[in-house]
């Protein structure tokens, strides 16, 4: 019987760490997620070093809208959450669970990406176009490219539903499963640290 197919009881509790390389898989997303953390961590300080030089542009105090902001991030924070059930699932071994969390996860996300992007046109409605100010350009850069890596995830974890619906659950996608909640759960940290620093900063001045 092949090692790669699920039977009850033939996967370990932990089936993204039963090979060595999903062992390795694991270890090098974990590096892959620190570069990231580099990577926003630049973009976050080039943000605070702009974020008066607003020009003839409107004021952050002015532009940003809480409601419509609290409601995308209780949207992304709840996805978290139906991620770690997913997580869940995959330790249970349950590919129906694990599946279904993550289409919801996708939904989420989604919810999430449609309320930024309607943000986004709101903004240059209101004269804060990416070119407006550095103030502009550095909070497009930033969020912009936080929701490029919420899209970038859909799709991956869109492309994993479909390829545990095919395959199962088995210690070739166990791992992909795992990294992609890592993933996402990244993100997520990310998008606290823009909410507060961006939204919450930008309306106390």
């Amino acid at each position: 019987m092949s090692a790669h197919t699920h039977v009850d009881g033939q996967l370990p509790h932990e089936p993204e760490k039963a090979t060595l390389e999903g062992r390795n898989k694991v270890l090098g997303f974990w590096l892959f997620l620190g570069g990231e953390t580099v990577l926003f961590g630049t973009l976050f300080s080039a943000f605070l070093a702009l974020r008066h030089q607003v020009l003839e542009g409107p004021p952050a105090h002015e532009l940003f809208s809480l409601p419509l902001v609290a409601i995308a991030t209780a949207l992304l924070l709840t996805s978290s959450l139906t991620s770690v059930f997913a997580t869940q699932a995959l330790h249970r071994h349950d590919n129906k669970a694990l599946i279904n969390w993550l289409i919801v996860t996708v939904l989420l996300g989604a919810g999430f990406l449609g309320l930024e992007i309607y943000e986004f046109y709101h903004y240059v409605h209101e004269g804060h176009g990416f070119t407006t100010s550095a103030f502009s350009s550095s909070f497009y850069t930033l969020v912009g490219f936080h929701g490029a890596h919420v899209a970038l995830g859909i799709v991956w974890i869109s492309l994993l539903i479909g390829q545990l619906m095919k395959k199962g659950l088995t210690v070739v996608t166990a791992p992909k499963a795992y990294v992609a909640g890592l993933y996402w759960h990244f993100i997520d940290v990310v998008w606290v640290f823009i909410f507060t620093v961006v939204y919450l900063m930008g309306k106390v001045g």
